[in-house]
């Protein structure tokens, strides 16, 4: 089946989370998903990783519009809108883009936690500060911000948490990224992925669900919108712990075992 062909017994039911208030696409201001991003510890300071979330930040404002078009041609027209092809082109592309920034980030703010717990700050310092025989700015501005960052007394407390805040939305982003760019299941070797880049129209906000799943089900789905919101949202409350995000790395994992298709 081509994956913009929707089957007319689809229940619209069965992707929708029936309790969620989905924000109006032009009520959410275009800068707001930029501004979470650059709130994060070691990339607000980093002009470069902020020039990469600016850039994500427009690219959501413009998916924002398609998608709230998307939903209105859906329920008027006849079948599947024409932009469906190219919104669903776009979000594949914004989720690849927008996981390489975080997870840029994420390693980074994980190797200082480690230089720091380590005592390796001085020398990766001195290996940042080296002569290179001409000037090198990003290294300038990375051993400038690791000397600011080693010298907060709460360090560690500020990056964990953040770390813990951005879980749930990245563990979704890789899940289906694995997905989307390389047809596989996350961190299962030789896999073959369910269907990889299949996605339908959300029905409240326009935006393309794509499925997560494992070797035993599907998991449930996720979408640009979702994925923009949690990072949109992220510091509204604050993270939870280790312990607690302990249940979604399980749910990720899916269930234990495939489901069998007749007697074994």
């Amino acid at each position: 089946m081509d994956p913009l062909d929707y089957p007319d017994d689809y229940d619209e039911d069965d992707r929708l989370d029936p309790s969620r208030d989905w924000e109006d696409a032009a009520s959410i201001h275009p800068g707001a998903l930029a501004s979470a991003l650059r709130r994060l510890t070691l990339l607000g300071d980093d002009p470069f990783l902020s020039m990469q979330a600016t850039n994500i930040g427009m690219v959501d404002a413009f998916l924002n519009l398609l998608e709230s078009q998307l939903m209105r041609e859906r329920v008027t027209e006849d079948g599947t809108p024409p932009d469906t092809a190219f919104v669903l082109a776009q979000s594949q592309m914004w989720i690849f883009a927008t996981y390489e920034l975080v997870r840029t980030w994420k390693q980074r703010a994980k190797d200082t936690i480690k230089l720091i717990e380590n005592g390796g700050v001085e020398a990766r310092l001195a290996k940042l500060q080296k002569p290179v025989g001409y000037r090198h700015t990003a290294r300038e501005m990375r051993a400038h911000q690791l000397q600011k960052i080693a010298a907060m007394p709460n360090a560690l407390n500020v990056l964990d948490a953040d770390l813990r805040r951005i879980h749930v939305t990245f563990g979704l982003m890789e899940a289906l990224r694995m997905a989307l760019a390389k047809h596989e299941i996350p961190k299962v070797k030789d896999s073959v992925a369910f269907a990889p880049g299949y996605g339908r129209i959300n029905m409240w906000n326009g935006s393309i669900d794509f499925e997560l799943s494992t070797d035993a089900g599907i998991l449930g789905t996720t979408s640009h919108r979702k994925l923009a919101e949690g990072l949109r949202h992220m510091f509204d409350e604050p993270p939870q712990t280790w312990n607690e995000l302990a249940d979604f790395n399980n749910y990720l994992k899916g269930p234990p075992q495939p489901p069998t298709c007749g007697p074994s």
